[in-house]
């Protein structure tokens, strides 16, 4: 599974996603196993974003179980079942504070 985080995290990466993190929510939750948590700039950049990894993990044959979020762009989540991908744009994740409220989790470097 880790390899598919990777494979996200790249894609994310490529599209010039900013302050990207990855964590491991394994052990406090049965949601998901990772969460990766990103930044666009513009709507455009936060949908790319999103597309990009959706391709990317596609390609590897795994496939988003659902999405949300699209239309405003201002948080995308996509549920990729053990993964979970959020893009942001940067007020959004400000708000949200993800990293906060997951703040038991085990950060992923790469």
């Amino acid at each position: 599974m880790i390899e598919a985080v990777k494979v996200a995290y790249k894609a994310l990466d490529e599209k010039f996603g900013k302050d990207i993190v990855v964590l491991d929510i394994s052990n406090i939750s049965v949601m998901a196993d990772y969460f990766l948590i990103a930044t666009g700039n513009s709507t455009s950049q936060v949908k790319a974003m999103a597309d990009e990894a959706a391709q990317q993990l596609h390609k590897i044959g795994i496939h988003s179980k659902q999405s949300e979020g699209y239309n405003s762009a201002e948080w995308i989540l996509l549920d990729f079942g053990d993964i979970i991908v959020h893009v942001f744009n940067k007020e959004s994740r400000q708000f949200y504070n993800l990293e906060r409220v997951w703040g038991d989790a085990t950060v992923i470097t790469f």
